[in-house]
């Protein structure tokens, strides 16, 4: 497989299929954060130790258990101009970190962009599983399994107080981050977002924006993760993230159907006027599109729009991002020259359904 292959496509393969409660969560996400006990931690290591942890992680690349899970391609980033990293992150299959690593960072991605395990970031490892929907138990369990045939081959960073050891505390421990993206368009509209945030917090829970930590809420789109890693064991932690997030989806679809009965005129007016400007407009900023495709996902979710795929719009939130707008044009582009290449690109979309 080439580099190209995972750059030029906005939408990962296991994107394109629907998990359950996809009209409310997005995706599910787990992230388990790994060192080795014989070279320094990556903030701390030269040039030649990073290159040897590197070349340690290319060789459990022939494992057999691994081959059975899928193909996988190592991807170093020196061999990826500043925009094809863009890219990645926009795909949410590297960290922002990761791209500005100069030292030996790499990314091991499989054949259809569900895993992605970053390589010298802030850890040696960083393990992440990707599902569709709801499916936070069954990222969890590929997750575990990959780690369990890196740890078969690899010696751990391990502390049998404080469990595995990484290069931010906030992470020692089980080392795993657990999270769900999620389209809360109607709590918003109904104004209860922030009673709903402020009692996710305070069961330990951490709520970002759509690129995790100091990124915005844009498009009514929120990451809620654990915040605690240690003390808990990795059951304990998915079953409070499964629990809360299966209370807020509840809320949701509660609050869906009372727009629609008490507001049903208002909601109607404003999902076809954000359809009529993403159809029609000549240019558009990151912002409004966020808020637009959230107006058309929820009209699309609720049965007021029935000609567009939901797939369109989990492409289209890739594909709108200043990184994939340059990387489809082949060239870099101004701010304003992005504002129009994304209306141009959002009519082609919407003309073709």
């Amino acid at each position: 497989m080439t580099t190209n292959r995972f750059t030029e496509q906005a939408l990962s393969e296991w994107m394109k299929g629907d998990g359950p409660d996809s009209d409310i969560v997005i995706s599910s996400r787990i992230r388990i954060a790994r060192n080795l006990q014989s070279h320094p931690f990556p903030m701390l290591s030269t040039n030649q130790q990073s290159e040897e942890v590197l070349d340690l992680v290319s060789g459990v690349l022939n494992n057999e258990d691994l081959h059975t899970i899928s193909r996988f391609s190592l991807i170093p980033l020196s061999d990826l101009n500043e925009l094809q990293k863009r890219v990645l992150v926009e795909k949410h299959l590297i960290s922002p970190a990761l791209a500005n690593e100069s030292r030996n960072g790499a990314v091991i991605l499989s054949e259809n962009e569900s895993i992605s395990i970053m390589v010298n970031e802030e850890d040696h490892l960083r393990i992440q599983c990707l599902c569709p929907g709801f499916q936070i138990k069954e990222a969890w369990d590929l997750a575990s399994q990959i780690d369990d045939i890196f740890e078969v081959q690899m010696d751990y960073a391990f502390d049998e107080k404080r469990g595995f050891l990484t290069s931010c505390p906030t992470n020692v421990g089980t080392g795993i981050r657990a999270s769900v993206m999620i389209h809360l368009p109607a709590l918003v509209l109904t104004q209860q977002i922030n009673r709903i945030l402020s009692a996710i917090t305070q069961v330990g829970l951490a709520v970002r924006g759509l690129y995790g930590e100091g990124s915005e809420a844009l498009g009514n789109l929120f990451q809620i993760s654990n915040q605690i890693t240690l003390g808990q064991s990795e059951q304990e932690i998915i079953d409070n993230l499964y629990g809360v997030v299966r209370q807020i989806i509840e809320h949701e679809r509660a609050a869906r159907e009372k727009l629609q009965l008490e507001n049903k005129a208002k909601l109607l007016d404003r999902i076809s006027r954000s359809y009529g400007i993403m159809s029609y407009a000549a240019i558009m900023d990151s912002k409004e599109a966020a808020q637009r495709l959230s107006d058309v996902r929820l009209g699309i979710d609720i049965g007021i729009i029935k000609n567009v795929p939901t797939q369109v719009m989990n492409e289209l939130m890739v594909m709108t991002q200043p990184g994939f707008l340059q990387q489809y044009a082949g060239e870099k582009l101004s701010a304003e020259e992005r504002d129009i290449r994304r209306a141009q690109l959002i009519r082609e979309k919407f003309s073709q359904d």
